[in-house]
């Protein structure tokens, strides 16, 4: 039994690098973490400068030594790509992680009358709400049953969505005009992107940013993951053969006759693209697995698009922290041994449901599935806000 147990632990360690990867990460901040306050004011011990690098066709990403919130991520991916930087769609789809960030502008800017009804008031220019203040569960349900509500405090300026795009372009203002020495208007980060892949895959400016500068202070949070690039090559015959042969689930011998031109033909993917992303500040317990899933999930995603093969995903991190009331569920969770991580299906047919011909438009959370996604208990844990 105990020889079974230890086999079993060494195959699902090896097999699975970068939930070890993840762990090690967790196990570092522990033992060498520098104790720092932040503006929760919950404080944190902290490393600086790491990395996670993971293999895609090793499976897919998603933290095995807890259950995942699988549909809270994908949710925040697509509201992410669809541009939207209001909590509605979110809270339409049973994802909450955004909610405290709202709630805490409109509580900044509710003056609490305790008796009367909500008023709008303008004060120095900044609009308040003077009446009786919402408690947070109030305030989520009037976000998901009164549009107009939603509309006003449900919106949490130009974070990531509003800068992947419709970044503002050159000679517009903040406002939306235009000076009158241009005709600039919003530039499309995500649609560039793919343009680009499709038609330029070895350019070294395939890249997103979400660090505007010119528009932090409209935030309710300046991003945390500020921008990513993507890389492609060119595949050898070996892997495209390789690629094919798993897919269909046929023997690799099946393949040998193969050639670079009858690949072609069966429009099998003659390119690699790889996706490493850049964060600033890692709330490695809550926030990271959540970083790392979602980019793994965005870079299969283009990948579809412009048919190439999900090759590398990078993490780059800077302040990589762990809060004060996260380090006994990071103990816990190093007890923990990894499983086999799952795999990702995306459906082919999302572009033929919608008059947008972007993706990015078009496709929906059911368009995505997990396979294969065993784990251990899910720990709890509070967000800082």
């Amino acid at each position: 039994m105990i020889l079974v147990i230890i086999l079993f632990m060494t195959r699902t360690n090896l097999f699975n690098v970068m939930e070890r990867q993840y762990l090690d990460l967790l196990r570092d901040i522990l033992e060498n973490g520098t104790a720092k306050e932040d503006r929760t004011g919950t404080g944190t011990i902290s490393v600086f400068g790491r990395q996670i690098r993971h293999k895609m066709p090793e499976g897919f990403p998603l933290l095995t030594t807890k259950k995942m919130a699988w549909k809270t991520m994908v949710t925040e991916l697509l509201w992410f790509l669809r541009g939207d930087t209001n909590i509605k769609f979110l809270v339409d789809n049973d994802c909450h992680i955004w909610d405290g960030d709202a709630y805490k502008n409109y509580d900044k800017l509710c003056i609490d009358t305790k008796w009367m009804d909500q008023v709008e008031k303008e004060l120095n220019g900044e609009v308040y709400i003077m009446g009786r203040k919402y408690t947070k569960e109030q305030f989520i349900n009037k976000i998901k049953t009164d549009d107009e509500f939603a509309k006003k405090w449900g919106d949490l300026g130009p974070i990531y969505g509003k800068q992947w795009r419709s970044w503002i372009g050159q000679g517009q203002t903040a406002k939306g005009s235009l000076s009158a020495s241009t005709t600039f208007g919003y530039i499309d980060q995500i649609q560039n992107l793919i343009s680009d892949l499709k038609t330029n895959p070895d350019s070294r400016r395939l890249m997103v940013s979400t660090w505007n500068v010119g528009e932090l202070d409209q935030m309710v949070l300046p991003p945390c993951h500020y921008g990513f690039q993507v890389y492609t090559r060119t595949l050898t015959e070996k892997e495209r053969i390789d690629y094919w042969c798993k897919k269909h689930q046929k023997d690799i011998s099946y393949g040998s006759e193969l050639t670079h031109s009858k690949l072609d033909s069966l429009k099998v993917p003659n390119r690699a693209i790889s996706l490493s992303w850049n964060q600033r500040s890692v709330d490695t317990f809550l926030g990271l697995p959540f970083n790392i899933a979602s980019y793994a999930l965005l870079l299969e995603i283009v990948a579809k698009e412009v048919n190439m093969v999900p090759d590398e995903l990078i993490g780059n991190l800077g302040d990589v922290h762990l809060y004060s009331n996260h380090i006994e569920q990071a103990k816990e969770q190093l007890t923990r041994v990894p499983m086999e991580l799952p795999n990702v299906k995306i459906k082919d047919d999302w572009k033929f449901r919608s008059q947008s011909p972007f993706f990015a438009d078009t496709i929906e959370i059911d368009d995505i599935e997990l396979l294969n996604y065993q784990s251990h208990p899910s720990i709890k844990a509070p967000l800082s806000n």
